[in-house]
């Protein structure tokens, strides 16, 4: 249970480090994204996004388990 709370909070780290590139691949601005923008709010969920890296890490565990 440490290691994989040690491992998930290392991801977690790396993803911060690399936001700034990963935004210029368009990840977070994909077709299907819901943008409602309000007079003096913005509600933002990125549901295609959520499920392309949900697909990538899922191939990802994939290959390390075998």
């Amino acid at each position: 249970m440490q290691r994989l709370l040690i491992t998930l909070g290392l991801f977690v780290a790396a993803i911060g480090v690399l936001y700034p590139y990963l935004k210029n691949l368009g990840l977070g601005q994909l077709p299907g994204d819901i943008v409602l923008r309000g007079e003096n709010s913005t509600f933002y969920f990125p549901i295609v996004s959520c499920l392309v890296v949900s697909f990538v890490v899922s191939i990802i565990l994939k290959l390390l388990s075998e």
